[in-house]
């Protein structure tokens, strides 16, 4: 099968290289021709170090186009949209559509199911689940989940030595646990950086899982699935992982970086951020009690001090452990 990757990050060459590996056709596409000549000439990318870039990369969408049978989505959600109205005036028809990407549309509120639906009628499948590229990439044994439309077709051609595939049919809990997991990643970098809070973190993190429940059961996502690899298994590793951007962008607002000077600094993309403005219009218009999100945003896009914030969570009215 050709297999067409949209985004050329760490996550989509990463991918790439798992696929070559299992004897398919992948080509990639960027947006930036310098850095589509870079990489094609060098075989490296300054996303992971060290590791060699196995598939071949384009900024020429007509040429990604004509190639892709089946697609892969691995750019930010944020971006999806306009993609995708480019691709739409070439007229060109997927067999697959798979998703890798992991957030909620800001303007629109939307997952990237319902984004992929407005404009292509190829069956959707999504990936998600404890999966860092840098670990990926490297070869070090991954387990994740795969939901939707011919979830078994895709178990079968990821699945190796090192990529594990379980499957699931919750496409909804699959993507919210993806999305909210990144939000709660950023409160948990923010502990990171008081150092040593490792008690508050446990508490954090826990009650974090609670919160993402919560919220999927609004959309009618299976409480089953955020017990599971897309859920607390994605929820760990991004909570605790030092490749976790979203844990470090909480890190940095917490040693008293400003949200703007960090990214005024750095490329990185921390889906969270986008993701907590969602999450945050979406609990107001559903009036969905989500103490943790609604503390984040606070922090990064009003400036809150972040130790307030948790001094606030603490004082909440006591309830029962396991009142949702």
């Amino acid at each position: 099968m050709k297999i067409g990757i949209l985004g050329a990050g760490s996550w989509g060459i990463a991918f790439g290289n798992l696929l070559i590996d299992n004897s398919q056709e992948v080509l990639i596409w960027a947006r930036r021709k310098k850095y589509v000549e870079e990489v094609n000439y060098t075989k490296k990318t300054p996303y992971l170090k060290n590791i060699e870039v196995k598939a071949t990369l384009t900024n020429d969408l007509k040429e990604f186009l004509e190639f892709t049978e089946i697609l892969v989505i691995a750019v930010p959600v944020q971006f999806i949209r306009n993609i995708f109205q480019e691709i739409i005036k070439y007229d060109y028809k997927f067999s697959l559509i798979l998703n890798l990407s992991k957030g909620i549309e800001i303007e629109t509120l939307k997952r990237v199911s319902e984004i992929v639906k407005e404009y292509f009628k190829a069956p959707y499948t999504v990936l998600s689940g404890p999966s860092h590229a840098e670990e990926v990439a490297k070869k070090i044994p991954t387990a994740v989940t795969v939901a939707g439309n011919n979830y078994n077709f895709f178990q079968k051609i990821l699945s190796n030595d090192y990529f594990r595939v379980y499957s699931s049919e919750d496409v909804t809990g699959v993507e919210i646990a993806g999305a909210l997991k990144n939000v709660m990643a950023i409160a948990a970098g923010i502990l990171d950086g008081f150092g040593d809070w490792d008690n508050s973190k446990a508490a954090l993190m826990t009650r974090a899982l609670f919160e993402m429940i919560k919220f999927g059961k609004e959309f009618g996502a299976k409480e089953e699935t955020f017990f599971g690899l897309a859920g607390v298994g994605d929820l760990m590793v991004t909570c605790n992982s030092k490749h976790s951007r979203n844990r470090k962008l909480g890190e940095l607002i917490a040693k008293g970086k400003s949200l703007n000077e960090i990214l005024s600094s750095t490329n990185m993309v921390a889906e969270g951020m986008f993701t907590v403005q969602a999450v945050k219009n979406f609990s107001i218009n559903k009036n969905i009690d989500m103490p943790i999100s609604n503390e984040v945003y606070e922090i990064l896009f009003n400036g809150k001090d972040p130790k307030k914030s948790m001094i606030e969570l603490m004082r909440r009215p006591l309830k029962s452990e396991w009142y949702i």
